[in-house]
């Protein structure tokens, strides 16, 4: 039986009047008196930023960590074996000569294509890579947890990759790390361009791991009766504060420093370097450059953004594309009404990994629902205002 709070329509959803996101978003968003989100506001800044400057500030920044008599890496670069991978990995090691460590933290979701791709940088760029696969019983475990306590099947490799690559930094004493973008500035202006925004404790617990450390998922999972132990949580735990200073170990953001556009970042990154794009076609996305490190990113996962948010991964999409040039509104919202909704296939093979039926995964899901967004009808069936009834 559901909860009442979904008996009573909600108040009438915005849209931002230039890209497609609603104001109940999972990125954090405002809107001005024109109706127009954060995140387009943000997008705007890349234009008016003097990007000449901001590589010779980058320069400036690297030197000062550049290993003087290479007996230790220049930096840490996570790695997810993507297109921005790429193109982080090509600025910095062939661009700027650095020589990086990549770091990856292994889900086991990798799609083919993916996995190939994750394989051929070493080659492709000549550096050092460390693989990491946490226990798969393990795995299947924090899937099943996730999926429970807070309707994400993949915490565990938000964790992980914002966990494991910094235990590497502190291990090894390389105190620079350089990311990529910073996602929530990208899709939802959490900052401007001009803070010159760093990684962050605080960003990571909050916002990309949602509040959670891996002691909550051990809690948790103890009381769904998940064979689980302290130990099997090492990889997720985070350094202490006091390890982070004594190495010195400071996060930068890539996009900081160069005009971010992924659309630019794949062709380039395919004719230079033997990039792959998916050979099949996504379900819920039309692109198919995008999360080939896991096949349930733009797919069951996503279709949870969709259950808690109403909308998912071709919004997303859209947004970036939209705000680039590369595409109206007017057909961004044609591609939202036929993806978004759609329960992708994957979720056979997710149900397969960690031995729940699709009725299950229905009710779990179902208790995410926002009630800002959804509400159920006379007849029982779930509704939402969309971008097209406007």
């Amino acid at each position: 039986m559901l909860d009442s709070k979904y008996s009573k329509e909600p108040a009438k959803m915005k849209y931002c009047s230039s890209c497609v996101y609603p104001g109940v978003s999972a990125t954090p968003l405002t809107f001005d008196e024109k109706g127009l989100c954060s995140g387009c506001r943000t997008s705007g800044q890349k234009s008016e930023i003097d990007w000449d400057r901001r590589a010779k500030q980058f320069e400036k920044l690297i030197n000062r960590y550049k290993s003087k008599d290479g007996s230790n890496y220049d930096c840490i670069i996570p790695v997810s074996g993507g297109k921005d991978s790429y193109f982080q990995i090509h600025i910095i090691k062939k661009v700027y000569g650095l020589n990086p460590l990549l770091v990856t933290y292994h889900g086991n979701n990798y799609t083919p294509t993916g996995m190939k791709n994750l394989l051929n940088m070493r080659e492709a760029f000549d550096v050092d890579h460390i693989f990491f696969t946490p226990s798969i019983k393990v795995l299947k475990a924090m899937n099943r947890i996730g999926m429970e306590m807070m309707g994400d099947m993949n915490w565990h490799g938000h964790a992980g990759i914002f966990t494991y690559p910094i235990r590497e930094a502190v291990q090894k004493r390389v105190p620079l790390m350089i990311w990529g973008e910073h996602g929530f500035m990208d899709l939802g202006g959490m900052h401007s361009y001009n803070d010159l925004v760093e990684f962050t404790y605080r960003y990571r617990h909050e916002h990309c791991l949602r509040g959670y450390e891996w002691g909550d998922i051990l809690e948790k999972g103890l009381e769904y009766g998940e064979d689980l132990k302290k130990s099997d949580f090492i990889p997720w735990m985070y350094p202490t504060d006091e390890e982070i200073e004594d190495v010195g170990v400071r996060g930068i953001y890539i996009s900081n420093f160069f005009k971010w556009d992924a659309n630019e970042h794949g062709p380039l990154m395919m004719e230079k370097y033997g990039f792959l794009e998916s050979e099949e076609p996504f379900e819920r996305t039309y692109r198919t450059m995008s999360n080939l490190d896991d096949m349930h990113e733009n797919g069951i996962h996503d279709y949870m953004k969709y259950i808690k948010f109403g909308y998912g991964r071709a919004t997303d999409h859209v947004c970036k594309d939209i705000r680039s040039g590369k595409m109206t509104r007017k057909e961004g919202i044609e591609i939202v009404r036929k993806m978004d909704p759609i329960k992708s296939k994957d979720l056979y093979r997710w149900l397969e990994y960690v031995g729940w039926s699709e009725e299950k995964f229905d009710e779990v899901a179902d208790r995410f629902r926002d009630p800002r967004v959804w509400w159920k009808d006379s007849n029982g069936d779930w509704k939402k205002h969309n971008i097209w009834d406007d």
